[in-house]
């Protein structure tokens, strides 16, 4: 099978909290993965990220494995078979830093032919862009709320519903600087859970691919099934724990591919008095 792989990883601040992804492609598919540390630094989410991909595949591969790190590249292609030898120290004694992640990766490398492709990161390879976006997004799940950033748009989402299910829709406010921008719609028979997807799908198509973005919602579903359900519900083909299929998976799936191509940061504005998420509300409500 021939597998072309994109992987990145970073901390902010190094060390702090990591993120790390990874995009696989073989044929017409196409596989990403993420996942984050609390505590971890640029390196260690390289290699998790490779990690992450090679453990990924279920047969041996022929993989064009693009990277924009020399630490990764340079250490399977160069070092890593000194260090093993040795021990897993440098010539003076010194223990290999990471050397519990490298020890983890080297028999996955070994499973597979392998060519190493260093990428130059933020010099417009769409592959690699989408990659460290979505390591970016990745890190913001679980970096603490802080201020609202004003030079980052600000984008506030709401829903409303009369009956469950029932008429009901959804609204947007975004803003970008000095400028507002605002979008509304409706449905006839839905629930407020597919309104509150629905309104962050629509919100996000307002901004241009790969933007950054600051995404804020009241609804805890919205919050807590983007940020912490979803990976689960990817990994299960979108079903739950018990088998049954996701309620609202078509939106779902339509949200977690949009999310690739933005760095967004979620925030849970549940019992914040912002002007935006009231105007949002009363566009929800004008159906």
């Amino acid at each position: 099978m021939n597998v072309v792989i994109y992987t990145d990883g970073g901390a902010d601040p190094n060390p702090g909290i990591g993120g790390w992804a990874a995009i696989l492609r073989f044929g017409r598919h196409e596989k990403i993965l993420t996942g984050n540390a609390p505590q971890a630094t640029n390196n260690r989410m390289e290699l998790q990220a490779a990690i992450g991909a090679l453990r990924a595949l279920k047969r041996p591969s022929q993989i064009a494995f693009h990277t924009d790190s020399e630490y990764l590249r340079r250490g399977i292609t160069e070092w890593i078979e000194k260090w093993a030898a040795r021990g897993w120290v440098h010539k003076g004694g010194k223990p290999v830093s990471n050397a519990d992640l490298w020890q983890i990766l080297w028999p996955l490398v070994k499973r597979h032919e392998i060519e190493w492709h260093w990428v130059k990161g933020h010099a417009g390879d769409p592959l690699n862009e989408r990659v460290d976006a979505l390591a970016r997004q990745a890190r913001l799940e679980i970096t603490p709320d802080a201020q609202p950033s004003d030079d980052i748009p600000r984008l506030f989402v709401r829903s409303s519903c009369k009956g469950n299910p029932g008429p009901g829709g959804w609204g947007v406010v975004l803003e970008r600087g000095e400028e507002t921008e605002q979008s509304s719609g409706s449905e006839l028979n839905t629930t407020n859970n597919r309104m509150e997807i629905t309104a962050a799908i629509e919100g996000l198509l307002l901004l241009p691919s790969g933007s950054a973005v600051q995404l804020f919602t009241t609804s805890d579903y919205l919050f807590q099934g983007i940020t912490r359900w979803i990976h689960g519900w990817r990994r299960r083909d979108w079903q739950k724990k018990d088998g049954k299929p996701v309620a609202n998976a078509d939106l779902w799936q339509a949200l977690d591919q949009l999310t690739n191509q933005y760095a967004i940061r979620w925030i849970n504005a549940k019992g914040q008095d912002k002007p935006a998420l009231q105007e949002a509300g009363k566009l929800a409500a004008s159906y």
